[in-house]
């Protein structure tokens, strides 16, 4: 009697299952690496201004979803990971590196995609540079896989859905269905990271939304080390362009023409918060150095020594009239740890871009 979950059809549909999820966190992450380190021939556009707060959360959610999925598939083909002898011909050789490749790097992506989750890093290497490469790697693994076990998918899938034999305490619906709700509690139980009406069921959540102002802080300013810089009186903005540099003191950008936009934070942690954000626009300031239309601008932040104290935004981001220089959130000055004096904020950007704590704004 076969042993249910590991019946071939089990793993067929598994199998199909961890495609679908393990494709949607592919693509999304593929999404969210461009926006971040883009390629010459990636555009990304500022508007709709929830768009990477979908792509983003979806890429999480499909991590967390492929957890009790690769879990359950792992038991399902258990018996022949072992099977005996080890290779039987060139098919099964590949079928058989293609699956410990897989096993072994979809295992660490998830595993290190979570404690990026929780900002939790206990290794020295680049976590997002390993988790591009290993993410490739997976899938060319999964393809490579699935390729060679085409023939038994198909065999599996077709199978008649005839009661299947029990072996346990559950048959094979049974263990699907506990998979199923297992994915479906995974999910639901962290959702609300970022999907507002599920806010009270995500007891997994990692980030609170009782931070300063009612939003979550990744970065305090005091981890930063700009908290007494950044309260100086002394603070200028400098906005530098073809027509030179000017500088501005926050009373005179608090004196400037101001816009009230909602606006997410969107974080690659998979956490979003909508929020009321006001302050100058930057195309504003960009007009007055002279600034062309399509012209990038680098922005730098008081804080030195993250790779993200200094970050280039986009032609079509800077000119965007919803992009600002933010003096004020939820109608009160900015906390120091949201970015007081002045931040960026930008529609349909990752939270790690949108610069705080800004000193400098030039034109490229």
């Amino acid at each position: 009697m076969t042993r249910a979950g590991r019946e071939p059809v089990t793993a067929g549909r598994l199998g199909v299952w961890l495609a679908v999820t393990f494709g949607i966190c592919m693509i999304t992450g593929l999404i969210s690496h461009g926006i971040q380190h883009p390629p010459g021939w990636f555009d990304w556009p500022s508007r709709p201004v929830n768009l990477y707060r979908i792509t983003q959360g979806a890429h999480v959610l499909s991590g967390i979803a492929a957890i009790p999925l690769l879990a359950a598939k792992l038991w399902s083909v258990a018996p022949k990971l072992f099977e005996r002898p080890v290779v039987r011909s060139l098919p099964h050789l590949l079928e058989r590196g293609s699956l410990l490749v897989l096993i072994a790097s979809a295992t660490f992506e998830l595993i290190t995609g979570l404690f990026n989750i929780a900002q939790n890093y206990p290794w020295n290497f680049s976590f997002p540079d390993l988790h591009f490469a290993l993410g490739w790697i997976a899938v060319g693994s999964l393809l490579l896989h699935a390729a060679v076990k085409i023939p038994a998918f198909r065999s599996a899938l077709g199978e008649p859905r005839e009661p299947a034999e029990r072996g346990g305490l559950v048959g094979r619906r049974g263990f699907l269905g506990l998979t199923a709700l297992s994915v479906g509690t995974a999910v639901t139980v962290t959702a609300g990271m970022t999907v507002p009406w599920l806010r009270d069921l995500a007891v997994l959540g990692t980030r609170s939304p009782n931070g300063p102002q009612g939003l979550p802080v990744n970065r305090t300013a005091t981890a930063a080390g700009v908290l007494d810089i950044s309260r100086d009186p002394g603070w200028r903005l400098e906005v530098s362009g073809p027509r030179g540099t000017r500088t501005f003191s926050r009373p005179e950008l608090a004196a400037l023409p101001q816009t009230t936009a909602e606006l997410p934070i969107a974080c690659v942690e998979g956490w979003s918060a909508q929020a009321t954000w006001s302050g100058v626009p930057l195309a504003d300031l960009l007009r007055e150095v002279g600034a062309a239309p399509d012209a990038e601008v680098r922005i730098s932040s008081l804080e030195e020594g993250s790779p993200y104290s200094s970050t280039v935004l986009p032609a079509a981001h800077a000119r965007d009239p919803l992009t600002l220089l933010a003096l004020r959130l939820g109608g009160e000055p900015l906390h120091p740890d949201h970015g007081y004096p002045c931040r960026l904020i930008a529609p349909n950007r990752p939270g790690v871009l949108q610069t705080k704590w800004v000193r400098r704004v030039e034109v490229l």
